[in-house]
């Protein structure tokens, strides 16, 4: 048996054995968060690539602890947050999370769009709004099973960002210092950068979105149940839930190294204008060559593709579970009426903003920045339920992943306070 033979059978056992974390961590990487990078590669060069390294235990451990979750209760994040906090609490944690989904949504659409003009030509409007119909379409008529395998292949598309890295000529040695020494700059640009770097890595809408599909998971395979029900089990998922999620976080942070980098080392200083997905992609053609313009075009492509269904999903479940609607991927329309309309709309929704002249880039880099702002409360309210024994019992958390989980959560609120406090002193 040839080499080739034996190596697809491993990558598709490898796939098969990874799940939630793996589709989260990628989707990380979506049209929103490779311009954030972008920006911040072309603004500070080699100065925010400490972020990357700090972030990823730090986005490791939030994920896995509402991974914990999902599988100790069998239910979402909603649903135990309804059970500790009052109803205005979790509306406006659910409310935030999905405005930020709905924004960042028809951000993502339209830079797929915008991309996909560069390599077939065309409109960019319509381009964005079949991405959207054939995403929804997906998503309400495939089921979840097959529907997921399709975005664990999707994930593959993610190592084009690493390839490009090998198109530019890096000075390794600054790139070592600069991403072991963090550089601060006390100022409302770096703040407002530092906010949508850690917005678009730490983002509400995975928390959901992981949550929900540990509880699709325990749903679909037959003789697993909820940890509170079969503590039996709890070694073994654990353990796969920690490989799954800090392989996932691991290829997300990875990958947003290598966008950073590369933007560095191509538009550092020049007076090039990013305005769109699309302009980082066309940017680096004179500059990195057009395999990497081809890389990052057919980039933005394929991550949008994984990204939509995790934003509208995450949606999606959050507020059928406030209601206590039916929410699973693997029903059919007419089961869970609800849940499929707030997918419906909020993919309509997004598609929507393509009609409205909105400025790309401006749109996904304040989808960005609002997603770190609205991460706190969510942050904050997981990390309380995870200690609560009425929540998930005997399984509390191990102490280092609680410290991190908490690290994490105070990170994320000093950074967006300081950006509030920069961005007040800069007005007067």
């Amino acid at each position: 048996m040839s080499t080739g033979t034996q190596a697809k059978p491993m990558v598709k056992t490898l796939l098969g054995t990874l799940g939630p974390g793996l589709i989260t961590g990628a989707a990380d990487d979506d049209p929103s968060g490779i311009v954030t990078y972008a920006q911040v590669g072309a603004q500070f060069g080699f100065a925010m690539l400490w972020t990357m390294l700090f972030s990823f235990p730090l986005m490791a451990a939030i994920q896995e602890i509402c991974a914990r979750l999902g599988r100790i209760t069998g239910s979402g994040i909603t649903v135990s947050l309804r059970k500790r906090y009052s109803g205005a609490f979790v509306y406006g944690v659910v409310a935030l999370m999905c405005a930020a989904n709905i924004f960042n949504l028809g951000a993502d659409l339209a830079a797929m769009g915008a991309s996909t003009t560069l390599v077939l030509h065309g409109s960019a409007v319509i381009y964005s709004v079949l991405f959207g119909v054939v995403s929804l379409w997906l998503q309400v008529f495939v089921p979840y099973r097959r529907y997921v395998s399709y975005l664990r292949w999707l994930t593959l598309v993610l190592f084009a960002y690493v390839a490009a890295v090998f198109t530019v000529h890096v000075p390794w040695s600054k790139v070592l210092r600069a991403t072991l020494l963090p550089s601060i700059s006390w100022n409302t640009e770096y703040w407002m950068a530092l906010v949508a770097v850690l917005g678009t890595t730490i983002s509400p809408y995975l928390f959901f979105w992981q949550t929900a599909q540990e509880v699709e998971e325990v749903r679909l395979n037959q003789g697993q149940q909820p940890l509170k029900n079969k503590p039996r089990q709890a070694w073994a998922q654990f353990r796969r839930i920690s490989m799954d999620t800090r392989l996932g976080m691991a290829l997300s942070n990875l990958v947003a190294f290598a966008i950073i980098l590369t933007t560095a080392v191509a538009l550092h200083d020049s007076s090039t204008s990013l305005r769109s997905a699309a302009d980082v992609a066309a940017a680096l053609k004179p500059v990195a060559g057009r395999f990497a313009f081809a890389l990052f075009a057919l980039g933005i492509i394929g991550t949008g593709l994984l990204a939509i269904p995790v934003l509208a999903g995450s949606a999606g479940y959050a507020i059928a579970e406030i209601f206590q609607w039916r929410a699973s991927l693997e029903s059919k329309p007419r089961d869970a009426f609800g849940f499929y309309a707030v997918i419906s709309a909020a993919t309509i929704l997004g598609i929507g903003f393509n009609f409205m002249g909105l400025d790309p880039v401006r749109a996904l880099y304040w989808s960005a920045i609002l997603n770190g702002l609205a991460a706190f409360p969510a942050m904050y309210a997981v990390m309380k339920l995870s200690s609560d024994a009425a929540i998930v019992g005997t399984f509390r958390l191990p102490r280092g992943l609680c410290w991190l989980g908490w690290i994490a959560t105070c990170t994320m609120l000093t950074a967006s306070t300081a950006f509030l406090i920069s961005s007040l002193a800069a007005r007067h």
